[in-house]
This record gives structure tokens, sequence and C-alpha cells, in this order.
């Protein structure tokens, strides 16, 4: 860990800031930004120490000693940036994303194909990181891959608002952040809950949120007892959410850091099969799967007609694969 200045944690939270945006958008996976961005193995090392011994350090009030222990200030621009890009830049790709008909942009395909040529070039990235290719390196990105694509190609499951089937949907989601290729916000669409969680959770409460700073501490921003009896129920949800990332940011981070220490080469073959895997989630050229209240359930994919706008999608393309490559380019001359 060396010692960093302003502009270092700036841009620190700008990575962050672009991590938590692709958390958001299924098919996308934070891990995988955090990996191409170059900070992803401290990441994980910093994650492992939210231990038993950060604990004993801070209940006897060895304050400064705990914050230097678990890299504090590491942790709070990445992870700062990742909750601020839910309001803010995740909300400039809805924009982006969303139909003329509903106020967007209708950009969907092309902000697709773009975040498909990050990944074709994020595979490129990960590769050049192994020093030793053998058998088990191979083998790692095969099934990856198989496995990677069996998810992408999964029937979503029915929305489920048990309590502890959220814990155990915080738990499956943070994957997308310690496991680079699985996008966390797309196996919520798979086993329902991606509305729940990270649309309707997430709008109320940031609208809880302004309430309680407007001094609305009853009735939290509406007039109807029904409504706040259901906006209180989903600030449960929201607890019982980031409980399961939490006890899942612990359990992954400790396994990754314990094979990346142990089986380099290999977790990264395994990393670039998943990625690949992920191209499945992410094709670009598909129609949204709505429920008879609107809300999204999954994809169907189709081949794309050969005509001018497929030509602007082969150029988003490879604006994501430039964005890598550029990445790359100058990390060799650092």
């Amino acid at each position: 860990m060396y010692k960093r200045n302003f502009v270092d944690y700036l841009i620190l939270w700008l990575k962050g800031l672009l991590m938590g945006t692709a958390n958001k958008i299924p098919g996308v996976s934070g891990g995988m930004i955090a990996l191409v961005t170059n900070f992803y193995e401290e990441l994980i090392y910093s994650y492992q120490k939210l231990n038993i011994k950060a604990f004993k350090l801070f209940i006897s009030g060895r304050f400064r000693k705990f914050f230097e222990y678990i890299n504090f200030k590491f942790q709070f621009a990445v992870n700062f940036g990742s909750v601020s890009a839910f309001f803010s830049i995740s909300l400039l790709i809805d924009y982006l994303m969303r139909t003329r008909a509903t106020g967007g942009l209708g950009l969907e395909t092309e902000v697709w194909s773009y975040f498909f040529g990050l990944i074709i070039g994020s595979i490129f990235y990960v590769s050049k990181k192994i020093t030793h290719w053998q058998k088990s390196v191979y083998f790692g990105i095969i099934a990856g891959a198989i496995l990677g694509l069996t998810i992408s190609f999964m029937e979503p499951m029915a929305p489920n608002d048990n309590y502890w089937f959220i814990v155990l949907c915080g738990i499956i989601s943070v994957s997308g952040m310690t496991l680079p290729g699985f996008s966390g916000s797309f196996i919520l669409i798979i086993i329902g809950n991606y509305n729940l969680l990270l649309v309707d959770s997430v709008n109320n409460l940031f609208y809880t949120i302004l309430a309680l700073l407007d001094g609305d501490f009853y009735m939290l921003g509406t007039q109807n007892l029904i409504e706040r009896a259901a906006r209180i129920r989903m600030l449960y949800m929201v607890g019982f959410f980031a409980l399961g990332s939490f006890i899942g940011l612990i359990s992954f981070s400790k396994i990754m850091g314990y094979l990346l220490r142990n089986f380099h080469n290999i977790v990264l073959g395994w990393l670039i099969g998943f990625i690949i895997g992920s191209l499945g989630a992410a094709w670009p050229w598909k129609t949204k799967d709505l429920n008879e209240v609107g809300n999204l359930v999954g994809y169907t994919r189709y081949l794309p007609e050969i005509n001018i706008m497929f030509g602007v999608d082969i150029i988003c393309i490879a604006l994501g694969i430039t964005s890598i490559l550029l990445i790359y380019k100058y990390e060799r001359k650092a």
C-alpha cells in the first residue's frame, strides 16, 4: 500500500463510480471494471481485512490503527464512488437507454454495444496478466465460459420478497464485485428480484432520504399510511440486502484472496472464462421481456440486420475495445 495524495483518491473515486455503474447494468461486472482499472487485487485484500482483528481494534478504541489496518481511505474512496454511481452516472446511462417515448434518447443498443466492446477488450487485458500458460489455465477459461454462458441463458425465476431470500440475493449479487465476469445485477434478474432491489428499493431509499432531510421523520414523504408501511417494508429489504451483501463480500473476498495468492494464473484463467461467458448477457441486440406491470424479467436476443445502424453498433463496440487498449497502453508506459 503506497502513500496516496488527493488526486490519487479522486481517481479511485472515479474508478469506484465506474464500478458502481457496471454493477447496476445487467450483464456487466463491476469486478471486471476493477480488474481492468488495476485496483481489483487491492480491493479484494482490503475487504479481507474486515475481520476479527479489525473488530478488536475498533472496540478497543484504537481507531487510527483500525483505519490503517482496513485500508480505510482506499475503501472509502472506492465504495463511496460505487454508491455515488446509483445517483449520478447510472442515471445518465438510464437516460441514454430509455426509449424516446419514455423521455430518453433511445440509444440502448449503442450503449450495450459499447459495453460489449469493453468486455471483449477486457478478455485481452486480463490475458496479459497471466504469466504462465498451462493446461489448468486453459481448462479454467473453457469451464468458466461454459458456466458464464449457462447463467446468461437461464430462465428468470419469479420475484420473492421473503427476508431470508433478500439476504441470499445480497450474498449472490455481490459476486459482481468480487468475481469479474459475473454480473450481480444480471443474476438478480435470473433470481427474479432485479426490479425489487435495484430499482424500486433504490428509488424508495432515495425519496426516503429526501423526506428525512426535509424533516419528515414520520410519514417519510407520503401522506398515505398504506404507502408509508410499504416504504418502511422496502427499507427493511434494503437493510437485509445490505446485510447479505456484506456477508457475501467478506466471504468471497477471503476465498478470492486465498486463491489469488496461491493459484494466481489459474484464477485469472477462470475469470477470463467468466468474462467470455458474460458476452451472452451483454449481447447488444435484444429486446426487454417485461411482465404485466412493466418490470424487467429478462431479454430476448436476436441477430442484427446488416444496415447503417449495425455499422453504428460496430463503431460503439470498437470504441469499447479501444477504451481498454488505451488503459493497457497507459499502464505499459507507467
